[in-house]
């Protein structure tokens, strides 16, 4: 494993400070710089509504900076891509959901140095001041709850979701029913006074401008911004939801969660079009609280020595495919295409890129825009290069899925979603950690592994020609074998070039 850089090697040339925010279940069609003004419809799914989505702030932000076109998730989902981010490693190949491991050398950790110091400190040995602004739970709960451990400084907004935060016997309605876990969500603000109700995505970047308000002079920082927006639960503001549903919540029945699942089963159309709408306002709602992130910056002159790494941890089914919520089935473009944006004050301004970038290049761009030496054995690339260049090479293979499930890998053009042997076996779980959130049938530690028993997704194996085909529609497997081989070929050799378990190889039938 990759070991922390002691003081002396932590380098000082030219650093900058850098602020990485990550949005949770951001589809990239609903983005701005992705979408370019075309209805939803009209960018990769027609089964998407006709509905022009703005979001004046990631295009603002985009005219600052570099848009990648082939951003793809690594690890999924939530965890396992923070995973990815924290450490600079793909996750999903040797374990699932879980904590950071004890010899992680996580990326707060390598920035900021030795936990449980004081911050005069770690300044006097030189290093940056790093600090967390989140409401994503799931970094402090059962299952996960140590990815904090490493920053300077944090604040978590508290409530979200299913939070266990407040107990208070409070009257309130919960449109999921009050067994369902996000009964915790709508207690935890039915408990709080009405003018501190203000929505999720508010209070996290609102907390994060009064930290540059306080803090922006440390020379340099690291901001990192976790906001749990726009992953469920869908209950935006009721005047953005009628910029997409005129009749906001006055509907017969709504539920704040989706089920993950092909949605005619739960949901007749126009329950699926309500869902959309409040999908598309809890975008707008997160665009909107960006932007007075966006004014922060403008008002503390902050692009002349910050860059700004903008993405999500995957998509989400939005009745594409005939499906709702994430997971269910193989990793398309849907879920694993990202929106990806970085601002740089010496790169160009306004500018497209192609080449292939992953959320395991964020750990090696940060740690160079900083300065500091990025340790051994990472799968990540730094960013920074293809930024300034459009010929800067990155990766040839972008690979990406969810423990356990099919993996796929895509050059850009073609992506394939290789469907695992029969039985699923060889599989191994790679950590002293148990599965406790995303729960794998785990036998008894051997030799540092455990076997393990679970089913993958019910789907062949699939070929999908982006190019022409960017809402992978059509399984092309049968139609081009050649193609396949080629693809299956590669993906036996990033597997190799990764150091992945052997067995993954054996279990994917390659």
């Amino acid at each position: 494993m990759a070991t922390v850089p002691n003081k002396a090697s932590v380098s000082a040339s030219r650093p900058m400070n850098c602020i990485v925010i990550v949005c949770d279940t951001l589809r990239r069609d609903h983005c701005g710089p992705y979408h370019r003004g075309l209805p939803l419809s009209g960018v990769t799914h027609a089964q998407q509504p006709d509905w022009v989505v703005p979001t004046p702030n990631m295009d603002r932000l985009a005219e600052r900076g570099v848009v990648f076109d082939q951003a793809w998730a690594g690890s999924t989902p939530c965890m396992p891509a923070r995973r990815d981010i924290y450490t600079g490693r793909y996750e999903f190949l040797e374990r699932g959901w879980g904590p950071l491991e004890d010899d992680d050398a996580d990326l707060p950790r390598v920035i900021s140095g030795s936990s449980n110091q004081s911050l005069a400190q770690q300044l006097r040995e030189g290093r940056p001041v790093s600090y967390l602004v989140t409401d994503h739970f799931h970094l402090w709960e059962r299952g996960a709850g140590n990815y904090h451990m490493g920053y300077s400084g944090f604040e978590f907004v508290r409530g979200h979701e299913a939070d266990a935060w407040k107990t208070d016997p409070v009257e309130f309605e919960v449109p999921d029913g009050d067994t369902h876990k996000v009964e915790r969500h709508f207690r935890n603000l039915a408990a709080l006074p009405p003018e501190e109700r203000a929505p999720f995505a508010e209070r996290v970047f609102r907390s994060a401008a009064e930290w540059l308000d306080g803090n922006h002079t440390h020379d340099p920082f690291y901001l990192h911004i976790d906001c749990f927006d726009p992953h469920e639960p869908w209950d935006p503001p009721e005047d953005l939801l009628k910029m997409f549903d005129p009749r906001g919540y006055d509907v017969e029945r709504w539920n704040s969660m989706v089920p993950y699942d092909e949605w005619e089963r739960h949901m007749t159309p126009d329950q699926l079009r309500h869902v959309q709408a409040r999908y598309a306002a809890q975008v707008v709602l997160t665009d909107k609280w960006l932007g007075h992130l966006l004014d922060k910056m403008d008002e503390h002159g902050l692009w002349e020595s910050t860059v700004l790494i903008f993405t999500t941890d995957h998509g989400t089914y939005n009745g594409d495919r005939g499906r709702i919520g994430k997971l269910q089935t193989h990793h398309f473009a849907s879920c694993s295409r990202l929106p990806f944006v970085i601002a740089h004050p010496e790169g160009p301004k306004g500018e497209r890129r192609e080449q292939l970038a992953q959320l395991v290049d964020i750990y090696p761009t940060v740690l160079g825009v900083l300065g500091i030496p990025c340790p051994e054995g990472i799968h990540g690339v730094d960013l920074v290069p293809a930024v300034m260049s459009p010929d800067a090479p990155t990766r040839s293979y972008a690979i990406t899925g969810m423990y356990g499930r099919s993996v796929s890998l895509t050059d850009g053009r073609w992506m394939l979603h290789q469907t695992p042997v029969a039985s699923n076996k060889p599989l191994y779980w790679y950590s002293h950690h148990a599965a406790k959130f995303i729960e794998y049938e785990l036998g008894p530690v051997e030799e540092g592994r455990r076997a393990v028993v679970t089913a993958s997704w019910p789907e062949p194996t699939w070929l999908t020609c982006l190019s022409e085909d960017p809402g992978e529609t059509v399984n092309r497997a049968a139609i081009h074998p050649d193609k396949l081989a080629v693809m299956r070929g590669a993906l036996r050799e990033k597997l190799a070039e990764l150091g992945a378990p052997p067995e993954q190889a054996v279990r994917l039938g390659l």
